[in-house]
């Protein structure tokens, strides 16, 4: 039996004490609710339990975004391995292998609940592992778009879903880890490939690139049946793993932040969360810049290669791949904190972007190996920037859920255009310097930048207003946009 109506999503508490059928359950909840909220030092006693218990199955989510981010990838390590003479790849066929999955994942952006999410989990392990015995082009262009078409719904759904269970100011801290999943999918996933490709080639007839991706595929496939019963669903769904207390909690806290029952309309002149997305040109504007964001960081998609260049085997320029990337988790995490604790988004997600186009303008001036590896390092500061701008998209949204969930899965959609440009920019007969490359790479980084400081002085602007508003009519302080 659930707390409440299903109906009410988020609107759970108001309605404790209205129905007049209630039963023996009913009248513990609301009992519940009152002394939870009644008392502050118990409240603080159970909100620690209650975000205890979130965070473990958070650390859930950010592995299977590793595992997420590998099974994404791993076509880059087996090109060092044979996978592009076996399956006879010419002219910019293995760009478009890599181009095709974030075609998959343009359509099928929408957060989803958990029971969904773990479903398409198990199916990207059926098709990573496909795409092992493809044998052409076209046999593996198949698995790889539906790889992408399954993968998608994983990163929105899952921001989503956080958003229900934590505020602004907790978000960000937690968006944090999965910055760390993606940079330890970075720096696990060239080593899982190096002893792969080292140690299976040849092993039942087939090649070790083909290994590479049956071992991922199948591991995905049992990591999704555990996420079954780990992946959290929304806080208006009974959870055998809260309390009545820290359920009841939950529900309160976020109508207590995202200010959902003052701001959305009446049922009777409610929009539709679309018509409100699509009708602000702020997600329009953050969607494009987002774009550029990605054709920045489309780099990382050829990471292997452009190691490479520097004249190592495939071994070594796998290992290689790994300390830029660890690097990149160390500031990551101390730049998501900080952003966290300043409630400051715009020079967070900036600034990497900043380290990134240095890294590409070093690269671009010199052949030298040590000053060009070294610039890997700089490149690889970037990885947080997509993750801090999603998290400002998600706090700059109090309007309704149902309009910050398809802005999210917009603006996530079509950030992809950006991906599936970058996957061509890295032309083979512009190796080994991909000079031309790094160019355009800068020229995205700057463009970002511009977008994005043109959004914070809109919500500035926004925040002078309300405040000044407040003053006017005597009002308290209310809701902030975090610039």
């Amino acid at each position: 039996m659930s707390l409440l109506p299903r109906s009410s999503t988020d609107r759970l508490l108001g309605n404790i004490d209205r129905y007049s059928d209630v039963d023996e359950h009913s009248i513990s909840t609301s009992m519940d609710y009152r002394v939870v909220l009644g008392d502050p030092e118990r409240r603080n006693q159970v909100e620690k339990k209650l975000l205890r218990k979130l965070d473990i199955r958070v650390l859930f989510l950010v592995f299977l975004y590793t595992v997420n981010c590998i099974d994404r990838t791993n076509m880059a390590a087996a090109r060092l391995q044979g996978l592009e003479e076996d399956l006879h790849l010419t002219g910019q066929q293995f760009n478009t292998l890599i181009g095709i999955l974030f075609i998959g994942y343009m359509p099928m952006q929408i957060p989803s609940p958990s029971l969904y999410l773990s479903y398409c989990t198990f199916l990207w392990g059926i098709f990573t592992i496909w795409t092992g015995i493809a044998t052409s082009f076209r046999t593996a262009l198949v698995p790889r778009f539906f790889l992408g078409f399954v993968e998608a719904t994983y990163y929105p759904g899952a921001v989503f879903i956080l958003s229900r269970w934590y505020k602004p100011h907790e978000l960000g801290s937690r968006m944090v880890y999965f910055t760390c999943g993606n940079a330890a999918s970075k720096v696990f996933g060239p080593l899982i490939a190096s002893g792969i490709l080292t140690t299976m080639d040849g092993i039942l007839g087939c090649a070790a690139w083909r290994w590479l991706f049956f071992i991922e595929g199948l591991l995905t496939c049992l990591a999704a049946a555990v996420a079954l019963n780990l992946i959290p669903d929304f806080p208006s769904t009974l959870a055998p793993w809260l309390t009545t207390e820290e359920q009841i909690l939950a529900q309160q806290r976020m109508v207590e932040d995202l200010c959902d029952v003052e701001n959305d309309p009446p049922k009777g002149v409610q929009r539709s969360g679309l018509a409100e997305a699509l009708a602000d040109w702020t997600v329009w504007w953050l969607a494009i810049a987002l774009a550029f964001l990605n054709t920045m960081t489309s780099f990382e998609n050829f990471f292997p290669t452009l190691v490479a260049t520097m004249g190592y085997g495939p071994t070594v320029s796998l290992l290689l791949c790994s300390p830029p990337w660890i690097l990149g988790a160390v500031t990551s995490l101390f730049v998501m904190r900080h952003s966290d604790a300043t409630r400051e988004r715009f020079w967070h997600t900036t600034g990497p972007a900043l380290m990134a186009a240095i890294g590409f303008i070093i690269s671009t001036l010199t052949m030298n190996t040590a000053i060009r590896y070294l610039s890997l390092f700089f490149m690889a500061q970037s990885l947080v920037s997509f993750i801090i701008a999603m998290t400002w998209l998600n706090n700059s949204i109090p309007e309704s859920s149902s309009k910050r969930a398809v802005a999210i899965a917009f603006v996530n959609a079509f950030s992809g255009f950006g991906d599936i440009g970058g996957s061509y920019i890295w032309v083979a007969s512009w190796g080994p310097s991909y000079s031309k490359s790094y160019l355009i790479c800068v020229f995205a980084a700057m463009t970002t930048i511009m977008m994005l400081w043109v959004y914070r002085i809109h919500l500035i602007e926004l925040n002078k207003n309300a405040e000044m508003n407040e003053r006017t009519l005597g009002l308290t302080a209310g809701f902030r946009y975090i610039t």
